[in-house]
């Protein structure tokens, strides 16, 4: 019988499926503190979301993209979203925590700073993080699962997005402090332009919806700027400059009190009509829904 080389996809939605001991999963964030009995770990999966994970005891080594890592006590793993990951291994005694989230969230909090920390972290993810650096991870995880566990005592989703963005911050600054910076100064063209054209995203510098004209600002052809985004998100442009403008909708519809107006014509939207097709495509209901659905103004 021909073995089977199927890649399960695992993205933030159909984790909780996969391991029913997730501490906390929605579409855009994950925390885990106990994946040593996940069933699925000895096969190949690809992830389709940003992970942190922290080793507080024991060692873990697997392969990503090919590459074998290994982490022991107090060790950090950065993995990039469109990861194969397989070969998964650990000791018995492995203990770990595991911050995820989605390219949305990452779009909303990256700045050029975070950017290239993400850049020179991808090509060495693994850190080796001192003891006060590691408690300081490990107490920002335990804050943001007390506030997932008592709602009540949030002022609404933004406090939990305020946690998580101080979270990612001082983790690739701490990560960050770590690496080989004179190695990783040494950005091939691709990595650059690939740099250039998330950064005019994450940026809000919008140059419509077409990729031609984010390609023409970055004077590359439309092709081989799809081809760049294609190696290193596993995405095209045009699947990236939607997700930027989808992940800016959303923060502007929950966090904002521009109106629905207001933000269609901020995100170049000619006419209100337009504006709300785009978004029940993209989140399957209306801008004046999402925001009623996900408790806007409470």
């Amino acid at each position: 019988m021909k073995k089977s080389t199927a890649i399960t996809e695992i993205d933030l939605s159909n984790a909780p499926r996969i391991y029913d001991k997730v501490n906390y999963a929605d579409e855009e964030l994950l925390f885990a503190d106990n994946i040593t009995t996940i069933p699925n770990l000895a096969k190949v999966f690809r992830v389709n979301f940003f992970a942190f994970v922290f080793c507080l005891d024991g060692e873990l080594s697997l392969n990503l993209n090919g590459t074998r890592h290994a982490l022991q006590r107090n060790d950090g793993l950065f993995v990039d979203t469109n990861t194969i990951v397989d070969d998964w291994q650990h000791t018995t005694d492995f203990r770990c925590v595991i911050c995820a989230f989605n390219s949305d969230v990452a779009f909303s909090f990256i700045n050029r700073s975070l950017f290239d920390a993400i850049m020179q972290i991808k090509r060495q993810p693994v850190v080796h993080f001192s003891q006060d650096e590691i408690t300081l991870m490990v107490k920002y995880y335990e804050l943001a699962k007390f506030k997932i566990d008592h709602p009540e005592l949030n002022f609404g989703r933004e406090t939990m997005i305020g946690v998580l963005r101080g979270y990612i911050y001082d983790i690739l600054s701490n990560m960050s402090h770590h690496l080989d910076l004179e190695r990783d100064n040494m950005l091939r063209q691709g990595d650059k332009l690939y740099r250039r054209f998330m950064l005019m995203l994450a940026d809000g510098q919008q140059q419509g919806r077409s990729v031609k004209a984010y390609a023409d600002a970055l004077c590359v052809s439309p092709k081989y700027l799809t081809s760049i985004c294609h190696q290193h998100a596993g995405k095209t442009a045009s699947q990236l400059i939607a997700q930027s403008m989808v992940g800016h909708i959303k923060q502007l519809l929950l966090y904002s009190d521009m109106t629905i107006k207001e933000i269609a014509a901020h995100m170049g939207f000619d006419n209100l009509s337009f504006f709300g097709k785009y978004v029940r495509k993209h989140l399957g209901v209306s801008p004046n829904n999402y925001r009623r659905l996900n408790g806007y103004g409470k």
